[in-house]
């Protein structure tokens, strides 16, 4: 197991040293001069020269890329003398156009999608398994076809139709649920609740649908393998193969697929951030592309490609505590 995790985490590393590589070559050599965008189109070339200077772009690339590397572990200085920035590990950057440290802009907002993702998470994650296992136990039945009409129906709305309808109907006609806001979970529990079951849900619903439908073909092939058959075949009870046998091994390319979508939804989830208002960071990232911050731009793809890399290992962990056979052909 310690070999294992030793090669994951080697991996991981050299994957997150790509990232940062690509990403920092992408954004201070292929896209437009930062000091441009930051001073505007009116600057003068003096002041861009200046500019240019505190960024350290007048210097060679691979003493830019290795400041950018040790910024991240012990910090970084722009520019010196009394109009010094300061900005301290892990710098992800300095946004000129906020004059915000960009791993500040980013820890505000971070705990905001946290709670959006890992909430969403939860509900679509147990009603896609639960649904799933449902619809593969009674297969054919009319609660099974009722499980699939409702897994089209999350996939095929959209989620902003499907946070505008419910918001309107649960928000503005029948006052049922507070307009969405940020609100910490100490400062009042049941306000946060309230607060964020809306973007829950809706985040929530499109996932469901396809966990629903994952799990049910899972299952449904599982229970066409010969050991499953056996099983039957010593008389167990179909409800035992299935809620004892089949799910185990189903389970694999499901804890997959949540690995990766909970990732994603917490490098940001755009567009249900932005329909209820709520200040996380793929709000961030929409502002910061509107207004072509390029620094938080950079540190937003970087925070988001950390979550990936860290969610793979998770995963990894996950298939060799499910499956102890992937665990020893990886060793």
């Amino acid at each position: 197991m310690i070999t294992f995790l030793a090669r994951r985490l080697i991996g991981a590393a050299v994957t997150l040293f790509g990232v940062l590589l690509f990403t920092h070559i992408i954004f201070f050599h292929l896209a437009a001069d930062p000091a441009v965008l930051i001073c505007g189109q009116t600057c003068t070339p003096a002041r861009i020269d200046s500019l240019r200077e505190v960024l350290g772009l007048d210097r060679p690339f691979w003493v830019q890329f290795g400041t950018f590397l040790a910024g991240l572990v012990v910090g970084r200085t722009y520019g010196d003398g009394a109009t010094a920035i300061e900005c301290a590990a892990p710098c992800l950057g300095h946004s000129f156009q906020t004059n915000q440290d960009v791993t500040a802009m980013l820890m505000e907002r971070l705990p905001v999608t946290i709670t959006l993702g890992i909430g969403a998470g939860v509900i679509w994650l147990v009603y896609g398994v639960v649904s799933g296992l449902i619809s593969a136990y009674r297969a054919g039945s009319w609660v099974d076809h009722g499980f699939n009409a409702v897994a089209l129906a999350g996939i095929a709305l959209p989620n902003y139709f499907v946070a505008l309808i419910l918001q309107y109907i649960f928000v503005v006609r029948l006052q049922l649920l507070p307009f969405p806001t940020t609100v910490r979970f100490q400062d009042d529990p049941s306000l946060w609740f309230d607060t964020y079951l809306l973007p829950w849900v809706v985040l929530a619903l499109m996932y469901a649908a396809m966990y629903t439908r994952i799990t049910r073909a899972n299952v449904l092939d599982t229970l066409n393998e010969n050991y499953m058959r056996t099983a039957k075949a010593k008389g167990l009870r179909p409800r035992t193969v299935i809620f004892r046998h089949a799910l185990r091994p189903s389970m694999t390319p499901v804890v997959t697929l949540f690995g990766m979508d909970l990732a994603a939804l917490l490098g940001g989830a755009l567009i249900t951030e932005s329909v209820f208002g709520l200040n996380g960071i793929g709000k961030l990232a929409r502002d910061a592309i509107t207004n072509n911050d390029q620094p938080v731009i950079m540190g937003v793809t970087l925070v988001a490609a950390f979550i990936v890399v860290v969610a793979n290992i998770v995963v990894d962990l996950l298939y060799a505590a499910l499956d102890p056979r992937i665990r020893t052909r990886a060793t």
